[in-house]
């Protein structure tokens, strides 16, 4: 390598399955083989080994063995250490703090694998970086969503998969299929088996969520109410008012928004439903950010509960009492199945967009 020579911090080696489990009486292979010698591979960074471990549980195989270090200047090495020729590679990696590092290596493995001759190369993001970063609010601004897509379609993916994408829209920014994966479902099936229903409503943050509470509502037979925030001219960045739409007295609210970073604006809409006479207000969304002060916040606000997916890792220092964590493990898994033997990622989540 030209003289350099990687720092002394630990290789992580995907190839170990540590943390994985394996169903009683299966076996563990390191990829899946169809007559005509069509083999699937994933593939994992170092972001979040434990989702990348039950994906590969839920499928049944190994995750492909990978060396991945970091020189002593940041710059990140990755090799393979099997033969990645013919396959159809898998490469999953959460795009969490550090965001730019996980995300680099990302594209790094992307590249590997596409000099390596893999055949096709699926690149999995749980959690899209930059995905707010979608359009121009304001000139001189860019639009980072596209970049990404852009950087990932150089580097050589054939194909993104994301779940619970920030806005539609970002399905189009990469010239390839792209698979907008549902944490819905797996959702909404545990407020039905957790929550009494009897005096739910569902409840958008913001007008810009109102079409996927409205969905939460189809499905659950419940009303719906919408936060608006007012600001004050005078103040920048600043709400002054939270007026509630919808009646709210004494009833049980279900907040769904896409993601939770600081956690501000959702306790500041749930300060506002308890204003207005909300029994209870239960917090559910897929990306759990948690930044800076998000999980003092949530600790400390009135909420029953905040129920989360694992798209990003959480340390245990970020977990907390109210905190229920629900894997999308098996949607990955079974979106992969689907790509691998050419069926229908659509068919996973017939009537969630209705």
């Amino acid at each position: 390598m030209n003289g350099i020579t990687p720092d002394a911090s630990p290789a992580f080696d995907t190839g170990s399955g540590k943390g994985s489990s394996t169903p009683q009486g299966a076996s563990r292979v390191t990829g899946i083989e169809t007559t005509g010698q069509k083999k699937l591979m994933l593939f994992s960074g170092r972001a979040h080994p434990e989702l990348a471990a039950a994906v590969a549980a839920e499928l049944g195989v190994e995750l492909a063995p990978t060396q991945a270090r970091d020189f002593a200047n940041g710059e990140i090495y990755v090799r393979f250490e099997e033969s990645v020729r013919g396959s159809h590679a898998f490469v999953l990696q959460s795009h969490t703090a550090p965001i730019n590092q996980w995300i680099m290596e990302q594209l790094i493995m992307v590249d590997a694998l596409k000099r390596a001759s893999a055949k096709n190369i699926t690149v999995i993001m749980p959690f899209y970086g930059y995905a707010r970063q979608d359009k121009k609010h304001r000139g001189r601004e860019p639009i980072s969503a596209r970049l990404m897509a852009d950087l990932f379609k150089q580097a050589g993916a054939d194909r993104l998969m994301a779940i619970d994408l920030h806005t539609d829209q970002i399905q189009g920014y990469f010239d390839g299929p792209v698979d907008h994966l549902w944490a819905m479902p797996l959702l909404i099936d545990y407020i039905r088996e957790n929550i009494d229903r009897d005096r739910l409503t569902i409840v958008s943050p913001d007008a810009g969520r109102v079409k996927v509470a409205d969905k939460w509502c189809d499905k659950l037979g419940a009303p719906l109410a919408i936060v608006h925030k007012r600001r004050d001219a005078n103040i920048a960045n600043q709400v002054s008012v939270h007026e509630i739409v919808g009646d709210i007295k004494g009833r049980v609210c279900v907040l769904v928004d896409d993601m939770i970073d600081t956690a501000g604006t959702i306790c500041a809409a749930s300060d506002a439903l308890f204003e207005h006479g909300a029994a209870e207000v239960i917090i559910v969304a897929t990306h759990a950010v948690f930044s800076g002060p998000a999980v003092d916040r949530l600790k400390n606000s009135r909420v029953t509960k905040v129920i989360v997916t694992d798209t990003l890792p959480l340390s245990d220092e970020r977990r907390f009492d109210k905190l229920t964590v629900l894997s999308v493990a098996p949607i990955v898994a079974q979106a992969i199945s689907e790509v691998f033997e050419d069926g229908s990622v659509t068919s996973m989540f017939e009537g969630a967009d209705d």
